[in-house]
């Protein structure tokens, strides 16, 4: 195991690493993301701003023409690509952005976020415009009628030259689908449930796989309908009891925007010391964390509207361009107020310290005031009546949620203390007098989803905010699974054909149990190699294809074809009528 998080870690630093600048690097990932998001804003002449209304227009409906190529509706396309995007980044990913990061590292996932409405517009129109539509086969079906995505506009937009790009976005994409879509939601959901009800992690794996695997082997048009129905009923009841939370506290709003705007650019607040003095860690965090919520520019949301009943590609990328503003600029920033307003985002909690858990590590001290979280655990660890016996001031100290341990107990009440030494080898905690512990207690920070839980649990009354936070968790770790599904088969379908799409989907349900089971942080590290990797051909091909982008924008609202479609929409609907 220590070996996978090492190389885990090594990979992470290929992919996140960057242009030095002083003693910090600015991640190529942050300045790809950002760059390409602003000059396909400026291209498009703020689409995101000027077309938003419009995207809200088409959602609903008024303008579909089911007549139209296709599998699912405008509202579905959006809700299955809402399930991938509104997930457990809305509650996990923002807290540990906010975790590692401090409260400014929510700038930087709003800047992802505007930035990535452009993105996300382009990408989907772009794969509206490439994409492979079978009149042969049943919509029905489990195959699916169509087939879009990154690895198509690049072969088909960019030319058979570039066909080599699209197999490997597409091959990319694919691993990832089994990591970020699939692992994570796992992992997080089974880390809930153990956490809220004691409940084993491999039972959860177990259930929740059955689930997954029950809803995906109906294809798209079973994930479309699970999907209309989960991602608004998971949206009304989070954002319903996140609301509640602010609007209790709405003193404190003011104060938290501010807290927010001051360490975006100033960060001093890092709860895990990475932030401390550090604008480019702060950033980074936001905008990893940004990309993971609402995946603009990952390439993964154009699978799934490419299947929407539309012959008008513009018209699904105005409404794409709506899931960056629901998933980051309106979730996760309740999720973000939530954290910060209960001020739970840097208090610490009695908490069962696992000597071999996945959460414990080691930290030491460096000269410049940082920490440094990947520090080396020491053959045995010190710890006289209670507090670490540490020599130097660099040593490393045991860490939970790469968050130093002040002082350590033998019982949950915390009123033993411990004396003894720590063995990170074995695993265990050796006291003087001989006796073992696999388990050491006391005062720990939290992150990921257990973090926003105690932000909702201290906000609202009784135990209803614990509950509001795992009914959340199962929702939309079940349901971006799901979504998630479909964007690894439309891979395995462009790479392999048709024969590849059930033996994919069997490994993803097996995947989803191996996540659930596995420890979160190598979860997560993993998930973010792979998550940034997959950025690069898609960003290289929007920049590429900007130009038939706006050559289709231009088209679109030149024409007008929506007022036909809202004419004949309403003329199906008086016949309907009529006939009843």
């Amino acid at each position: 195991m220590e070996f996978i998080e090492r190389l885990v870690a090594f990979l992470d630093g290929i992919v996140w690493g960057g242009i030095p600048v002083g003693e910090e690097e600015i991640p190529i990932a942050v300045i790809a993301l950002i760059g390409t998001g602003l000059y396909l804003t400026l291209r498009l002449g703020f689409i995101q701003v000027r077309r938003l209304s419009h995207g809200f227009g088409v959602t609903s409906g008024r303008y579909d023409d089911p007549s139209e190529p296709g599998d699912v509706s405008h509202f579905q396309a959006l809700s299955t690509a809402l399930s991938a995007t509104v997930g457990i980044g809305n509650i996990a990913g923002v807290a540990i952005a906010i975790h590692f990061g401090g409260p400014g590292a929510l700038f930087w996932m709003w800047l992802c976020a505007f930035l990535g409405m452009a993105t996300k517009y382009t990408e989907v129109t772009l794969a509206q415009h490439y994409r492979e539509v079978r009149t042969d086969i049943d919509p029905k079906k489990w195959e699916g009628s169509v087939s879009g995505g990154p690895m198509y506009y690049i072969e088909r937009g960019l030319g058979p030259a570039w066909k080599p790009l699209a197999v490997l976005f597409a091959l990319l994409l694919g691993i990832t689908a089994f990591m970020t879509g699939n692992a994570i939601q796992a992992n997080t959901l089974s880390d809930v449930v153990q956490n809220t009800f004691g409940v084993p992690v491999w039972i959860t794996g177990i259930i929740s796989a059955s689930i997954v695997g029950l809803v995906i082997v109906g294809g798209i048009t079973r994930i479309g309908a699970v999907t209309g129905v989960l991602a608004p009923l998971m949206a009304a009841i989070y954002c319903g009891g996140a609301l509640i939370v602010i609007l209790a506290n709405v003193g404190d709003i003011v104060p938290s925007f501010a807290l927010i705007f001051r360490e975006a650019f100033n960060p001093t607040a890092g709860v895990a010391g990475t932030g401390i003095g550090a604008l480019l860690v702060t950033m980074m965090w936001g905008v990893r964390r940004g990309l993971f919520s609402n995946e603009a520019g990952q390439g993964s949301a154009p699978i799934a509207h490419a299947a929407a009943k539309t012959d008008e590609p513009v018209s699904e990328g105005v409404v794409a361009l709506l899931e960056p503003f629901i998933d980051t600029l309106v979730i996760c920033t309740m999720t973000g107020l939530v954290i910060i307003m209960t001020n739970v985002w840097d208090d610490k909690h009695p908490t069962q310290l696992v000597v071999a858990g996945g959460d414990a590590g080691w930290v030491a001290d460096l000269p410049d005031g940082r920490i440094d979280r990947g520090a080396a655990a020491p053959q045995e660890f010190r710890i006289e009546n209670g507090l670490p016996a540490v020599v130097n001031p660099g040593d490393s100290r045991f860490a939970w949620h790469d968050v130093r341990v002040d002082t350590f107990y033998t019982d949950p009440q915390q009123t033993q203390l411990f004396t003894g030494v720590v063995r990170p080898v074995q695993g265990v905690a050796v006291g003087d007098d001989g006796t073992q512990y696999s388990s050491l207690f006391g005062d720990a920070v939290e992150t990921g989803a257990p973090l926003t839980q105690l932000g909702f649990e201290r906000g609202l009354p009784g135990t209803f905010g614990r509950y509001i936070v795992f009914l959340g968790v199962l929702l939309f770790a079940i349901s971006t699974a799901i979504s998630w599904s479909y964007y690894g088969d439309r891979c395995a379908n462009y790479l392999f054909g048709t024969r590849a799409v059930v033996p994919y989907r069997m490994v993803y349900v097996i995947m989803h149990f191996v996540g659930a089971v596995a420890p979160l942080a190598s979860i997560w590290a993993l998930g973010d190699v792979f998550l940034g990797v997959v950025i690069y051909p898609n960003l290289l091909a929007l920049l590429l294809l900007s130009p038939k982008v706006v050559e289709l924008t231009n088209s679109y609202f030149e024409r007008k074809p929506w007022i036909e479609n809202e004419a004949a929409h309403k003329r199906r609907k008086a016949e309907a009528t009529a006939r009843r």
